[in-house]
């Protein structure tokens, strides 16, 4: 009888060791594209600081003050080739862009509450950024996307624990200065955000008025990025700050039944020695009813080939969707011969890991690790009704077939059991990859995928 007992055990143990290594791939079929143009503008809030009204005024070399609107043209950058993306600098208004998080409870009009992130991508370039979460509607029909509200950050009873660029404003609007938030759940009337400078969890109104700031606890202390506002030069690596730049709470999860939050660290964090301690990302579970951090977590390992994750969403009370992906942009057909010398004619760092994974939360090894169940792949998706409303560029027959080779794709939920709902973070004007010389829209897209939401 001992013997039945350990071989039993032995098979399950074996089944589970397999079943975390499968993450089999599923198909997945476009079954709706929609826009958001690039160019796209808000005017501030009437009561807003003047300087709102032209934005991105310190995103020139030095970040020095730059007030001639459209006089500086966006490229992608050094790691991206320098190419330039026929948009210029700065902005008459605030840019509807930068789409980094979907919240799973939807608005009583079925509504999406989203959230914009900090701006131009640092501290420093983005302090003319107004913060704010959206409410959107994708017409798939017509290929458009209606903003149904926008609600702006701010911080009237100064819960915010240190000086912001507006202090001494009365509305005290919050800018990209201040947070960079990069991932949303509402709960109740209750909107939480994550945020990567702190990395903080900020907690506010359904209007935007800032309720709470919480500092991130792990194992009983405090992590911080180098951009935590405590911090002051020299910061050792790996002892006063442990998540790299831009890798904080890239994802954030509410767990349908039981109400906590879970928050996912976008890149590994450092150990003592300033070098990743592994390449997993830590996920810890926040009580958002207690206010505080719980100690427990679990940790996501990356795939070969990936570096980030991009969301993170449950779809039931154990299995949650997450977005796994590389730093590239544009598509593998177009790489340049040599990445160290790009051209405006190829991409440097084309994109080629781009997947929404399945995991299993329920389903944790012995050393911590969530399991993978299925994935898809986000470059290679069918399209035999011809839904793609964009052409992409690209040395390779894409006829039947819609990629998304974008650098941030950070959006991911349920739409029902067969469909799924993914969208870009287009880091305007910054961002390409649909195009060699264009800025990347916000694009939208319906996924019918029934195999990977019926994996388990």
């Amino acid at each position: 009888m001992r013997r039945s007992i350990f071989a039993a055990l032995l098979l399950a143990g074996t089944v589970l060791a397999c079943g975390a290594f499968a993450n089999e791939r599923k198909p997945a079929v476009l079954a709706g594209h929609a826009i958001i143009p690039a160019m796209s503008m808000l005017a501030p809030p009437a009561d807003a600081p003047r300087g709102a009204w032209i934005s991105g005024k310190f995103t020139g070399p030095g970040n020095e003050r730059n007030e001639r609107p459209m006089s500086v043209m966006g490229n992608t950058g050094a790691m991206h080739g320098h190419r330039e993306t026929g948009i210029r600098l700065p902005f008459l208004g605030q840019p509807l862009q930068g789409f980094s998080g979907f919240a799973m409870a939807r608005h009583a009009d079925g509504s999406i509450y989203a959230l914009v992130d900090n701006g131009f991508g640092n501290k420093r370039n983005s302090p003319d950024a107004l913060l704010y979460f959206t409410r959107l509607a994708p017409n798939w029909q017509q290929g458009t996307v209606e903003v149904r509200e926008v609600v702006w950050l701010r911080d009237p009873d100064k819960k915010v624990p240190f000086r912001i660029v507006n202090e001494d404003t009365e509305a005290r609007y919050l800018t990209g200065g201040d947070f960079d938030p990069e991932s949303i759940q509402v709960v109740g009337d209750t909107v939480w955000i994550g945020d990567e400078f702190g990395p903080f969890l900020i907690s506010a109104t359904l209007d935007g008025r800032v309720t709470g700031v919480f500092p991130t606890l792990r194992g009983g202390r405090e992590i911080r990025s180098p951009d935590h506002p405590a911090l002051v030069i020299p910061a050792q690596a790996g002892r006063e700050w442990v998540v790299p730049r831009s890798a904080g709470f890239e994802g954030l999860a509410l767990h349908p039944e039981t109400g906590m939050l879970w928050a996912m660290i976008e890149r590994p964090l450092l150990a003592e020695n300033g070098q990743p301690e592994g390449n997993f990302v830590p996920v810890l579970e926040f009580d958002p009813k207690a206010g505080r951090w719980t100690g427990r977590e679990f940790k996501y390992r990356l795939d070969e080939g990936a570096t980030a994750i991009g969301d993170f969403n449950f779809i039931d009370n154990r299995r949650a969707l997450v977005i796994e992906r590389d730093n590239g942009e544009g598509d593998p057909s177009l790489a340049c011969e040599n990445p160290r010398e790009p051209r405006r004619d190829c991409f440097p760092l084309p994109a080629r890991f781009k997947r929404v994974v399945l995991i299993d939360t329920g389903s944790v090894d012995a050393e911590g690790f969530v399991r993978k169940v299925a994935h898809i792949d986000l470059m290679d998706i069918a399209d035999p009704e011809g839904l793609a409303r964009l052409p992409t560029a690209a040395r390779r027959d894409l006829r039947g077939k819609f990629t998304f080779p974008f650098f941030t794709i950070e959006n991911v939920m349920k739409v029902d059991d067969a469909h799924i709902l993914v969208a870009v973070d287009n880091n305007l004007p910054f961002s390409s990859g649909r195009a060699l010389d264009r800025a990347a829209d916000n694009e939208f897209i319906l996924l019918r995928v029934p195999e990977l939401l019926a994996a388990r």
